[in-house]
């Protein structure tokens, strides 16, 4: 409860309760909104506890006179008597709403513009607006109840890995730039011409050195910093709670880091498994043909190459012929959908990279449309229904493509379909995705690059299979998925010098350049560095869930557009000539 003490009110608004009925009062706050109706004046009082309804009386002259000025948003002070509502005026959608304040005495603090849009939950204003005025936009109870979720997650995380023996320690803002995977924001030195820091991705390095250095449980609500392209799900700058340990295997870091969300989870008041499940890289791709599922709705992706393993449909035969796959999922309910709706689906797949999609509508009255069924057996056509499942009222779609490719292009029509269809389920659907490949090809490129980053530790049975075949190397690593968002990814961390030198080297950072943007970590790693692992949580993303938002910007307080800019304070800005002279710096 918010506390009026040490203030110049001796109550909040959302406090007052019948058994505060006869008590003498004094409010601060804004006002929410002001009814005359000719001989009272009705004032809703608004503070971050909540809304209160004040009365004005003619009788209280002074008082009165102030409430006949007062307008939206005014900050004022008001002195009263807590009364009980008159029979049959209570209002049960407010907390407060059996009691009111008879006002004898208003003093107004503070004036205010008209906003700019009406300070109350679900209204319909441009996002940009709301931002540029985040200070009026935080007023309204939904962004107000999010900031607050905010904070009572942030104690929820320190209270509860405090009693696992973490150590809140802080780790550099100002760093040096190393690949992460994300472009670094840098900063210039003035005191080093020509030299630059960078803000940090994430404290990868510093908490892997804190654990040589014997922290053994570190943990930090840090702020990273990433310069790449904003979707609903991020931020040029972010919350994680990074979390790392010593003397761990992968089953430690998990089963510790279950017990620490389901508390935080429960303790925000959501049902919470037990337990979390599990599911390999590999198979959360071939049956939802993404790393981050949502598992809320079924709907899995099925191999169909028994079925049509002796085709005469062209477009299925040359695709096996050629080593390609052909899969197929089935949209439960969704058979008696329009032509028109359906061939929408395949602008889907195909913006995902795939060729092009087959589709089968078994409609509820027992008609088959399509386009491509003419060319299927009754036996494949029979088989097919038998493999996914197919009833009338259902509509299977078909991909034939590569095998990676089929599964990525039928798990975005999934989640499409997921969505579309109202399939999708409340409440909370956590899971593991573990023992992702180590090392990712990049065809741009023509290299590898990292699936986390390049300190995750391999299979130590596949240690020796870095040089000759690198994407078979499987790695302890692991990610948090809830309800389809990525919400932590971590890894047990390479603890050993050669080896670490090694997977640089895949990576095409070796000798000279290994040392140069890594000595320092691979020196740490010479002197007793313990084996450790350890994960880093969105916390915004978190949040974002809790609250059923759909961007995280609706849980921080004072987040960028899409862009990357601020409207409120204008940032990313200009600087004078005599700043860039400072560091060193000249426009072109």
């Amino acid at each position: 409860m918010l506390d009026a003490g040490h203030s110049i009110r001796t109550r909040t608004c959302g406090s007052l309760a019948v058994d505060d009925v006869g008590s003498h009062v004094t409010l601060a706050g804004w006002v929410d909104s002001r009814r005359d109706h000719g001989g009272l004046i009705f004032v809703d009082l608004r503070d971050r506890s909540g809304i209160v309804q004040c009365t004005f009386d003619p009788a209280a002259a002074e008082a009165f006179e102030t409430a006949e000025r007062l307008r939206p948003e005014w900050v004022v002070e008001l002195r009263g008597e807590v009364c009980r509502r008159p029979d049959g005026t209570e209002n049960p959608e407010m907390a407060t709403g059996q009691v009111e304040v008879e006002i004898s005495l208003a003093n107004v603090l503070n004036t205010a513009e008209t906003p700019p849009f009406e300070v109350e939950d679900g209204i319909d204003t441009d996002e940009t607006t709301r931002m540029r005025y985040r200070y009026i936009d935080i007023r309204r109870p939904e962004m107000l109840a999010a900031l607050v979720m905010r904070d009572r997650i942030t104690q929820l995380f320190r209270r509860a890995l405090e009693n696992r023996s973490f150590l809140e320690i802080e780790t550099p803002i100002l760093t040096k730039s190393t690949p992460e995977g994300a472009r670094d924001f840098i900063v210039p030195s003035r005191m080093n011409p020509g030299r630059f820091y960078a803000l940090p991705q994430s404290p990868q390095l510093f908490k892997q050195l804190l654990m040589v250095a014997g922290v053994e449980r570190y943990y930090q609500m840090a702020r990273c910093f990433r310069d790449e392209d904003l979707r609903a799900d991020r931020q040029p700058e972010f919350t994680q709670v990074d979390i790392e340990m010593s003397f761990c295997t992968q089953e430690h870091v998990l089963s510790l880091v279950e017990e620490i969300v389901a508390e935080v989870m429960t303790g925000a008041g959501v049902e919470w498994p037990e337990r979390i499940s599990r599911v390999t890289h590999a198979e959360a791709m071939n049956r939802w043909g993404s790393d981050r599922p949502d598992v809320r709705f079924g709907m899995e992706l099925h191999c169909l190459v028994d079925v049509f393993a002796a085709s005469g449909f062209k477009v299925f035969a040359d695709a096996l012929a050629s080593g390609r796959r052909i899969k197929g999922l089935n949209a439960k309910g969704c058979g008696d959908w329009s032509r028109s709706r359906i061939d929408a689906l395949n602008q889907i797949v195909a913006d995902a990279g795939a060729e092009g999609l087959a589709w089968i509508a078994f409609a509820s009255t027992g008609e088959i449309r399509s386009p491509v069924a003419k060319f299927f057996s009754a036996e494949e056509m029979a088989g097919l229904r038998e493999k996914v499942g197919a009833e009338d009222g259902d509509l299977v779609c078909i991909v034939a493509a590569e095998h990676d490719l089929a599964n990525e292009a039928l798990g975005v029509l999934r989640t499409h379909l997921g969505q579309e269809a109202g399939l999708v389920q409340g409440g909370f659907r956590p899971m593991w995705v573990v023992d992702f490949p180590l090392f990712e090809w990049v065809e741009d490129e023509q290299g590898w690059s990292s699936s986390h980053h390049p300190f995750s530790r391999p299979f130590d049975e596949h240690v020796e299979l870095l040089e000759d075949d690198p994407g078979s190397v499987l790695s302890h690593s692991y990610d948090l998925v809830i309800n389809g968002v990525e919400v932590g990814g971590g890894t047990l961390r390479i603890h050993d010098c050669a080896v670490q030198e090694r997977v640089l080297a895949v990576l095409g950072i070796g000798g000279q350049e290994a040392r140069e943007k890594f000595g320092f970590l691979l020196d740490a790693l010479t002197y007793g560095a313990p084996p450790h692992g350890g994960i880093a949580l969105g916390f915004d993303r978190l949040v974002m869930l809790l609250v059923g938002g759909d961007s995280i910007r609706d849980v921080i307080a004072f987040p960028k557009t899409s862009s990357g800019a601020c409207p409120l304070t204008g940032a990313p800005d200009e600087v004078s000539v005599r700043q860039l002279k400072d560091v060193h710096l000249k426009l072109e």
